[in-house]
């Protein structure tokens, strides 16, 4: 669905050395896979999908999309792709029903035909009975969930979705997650961006992290937490301003039991096999933590193992 290689992307401002976006990356998307590209603020994501879009030309190397170029053949890629938007971008002044209806004929559906697939889209996620509504009556998981239906009205192959469910509360979250697994199943290719890491796991076969235009790894959510994590976390925290002082302490502690110590303002995180163990070690030395907790690694550990902790502006 997806073949890049060596692709670039950079931006000439008058005046101003050229900024490269993307750095030559090579990315592989397979048809009817959920596919994720992660990264900090700035890393190339947003790039990288308006190139995927036929919307952003390629600075360099080679991408095609459902095996066409998109120097040539971007109207071509558009009419068989969804797009939804990290910002909504819905019309406020028309009525659910008709947003879809008026963004299907964009596409030179019939109107009967426009209007079938439109009560389809509204019964899928789930606003049959707000097809009347305005659009600005809507909650915010309603209005992604529109959002979503309307980059679908054309029936496309694969589906770009840039952050869908930010700003969402986590009912609406998991509803829309549910829509997004149904849509995998019924064989549409879902390219998705993320900040949030449990998205990406429960959503994503294989994904990509991003960090100033480059890729720094590739993998299942699984293989990914195997390579770059431990199978457990131990998080310990000492008192208001000593959890530095303690590091020291509680790395001879643990000593072999742990792969490695993290020092944040407010905890430890200890990375290991087996965190009980590694909790109970701290206490046989002596050491006193006002709370502890042992979880499994997640795909956040490993975001921010490979990306840094520093925000980014």
């Amino acid at each position: 669905m997806i073949s890049a290689r060596g692709l670039r992307k950079s931006f000439q401002q008058k005046g101003q050395e050229p900024f490269e976006a993307v750095r030559g990356i090579d990315v592989e998307v397979r048809r009817g896979e959920a596919f994720g590209f992660l990264g900090p603020n700035g890393a190339g994501k947003s790039s990288t999908m308006r190139m995927i879009a036929a919307v952003s030309p390629v600075s360099g190397g080679s991408l095609r999309i459902l095996g066409l170029d998109p120097a040539t053949d971007g109207s071509q890629i558009r009419g068989r792709i969804g797009v939804c938007p990290q910002e909504d971008s819905l019309d406020t002044e028309l009525t659910v029903a008709e947003n879809l209806y008026v963004y299907g004929r964009y596409f030179g559906i019939g109107r009967a035909e426009v209007r079938r697939r439109a009560a389809a889209q509204l019964e899928f996620v789930q606003l049959t009975e707000r097809g009347g509504a305005k659009v600005e009556d809507l909650s915010g998981g309603m209005k992604r969930r529109l959002t979503i239906a309307r980059s679908m009205i054309n029936d496309p192959e694969m589906v770009l979705l840039d952050e869908p469910t930010t700003g969402l509360d986590p009912q609406a979250r998991h509803v829309l997650w549910d829509r997004l697994f149904r849509l995998k199943q019924q064989g549409v290719t879902l390219v998705i961006t993320t900040h949030y890491m449990d998205e990406a796991e429960q959503l994503c076969d294989r994904l990509v992290v991003m960090d100033k235009g480059l890729i720094v790894a590739e993998g299942s959510p699984a293989s990914l937490i195997a390579e770059y994590s431990t199978r457990e976390v131990a998080e310990v925290r000492f008192g208001i301003g000593e959890n530095e002082s303690s590091a020291g302490a509680v790395e001879s502690a643990v000593g072999r039991r742990a792969e490695r110590v993290e020092v944040l303002p407010d905890r430890l995180l200890i990375y290991a096999a087996d965190g009980e163990a590694a909790v109970a070690a701290v206490h046989d030395a002596g050491l006193q933590p006002v709370a502890t907790l042992v979880r499994r690694s997640s795909l956040e550990d490993v975001f921010l193992r490979l990306t840094g902790r520093t925000l980014v502006d």
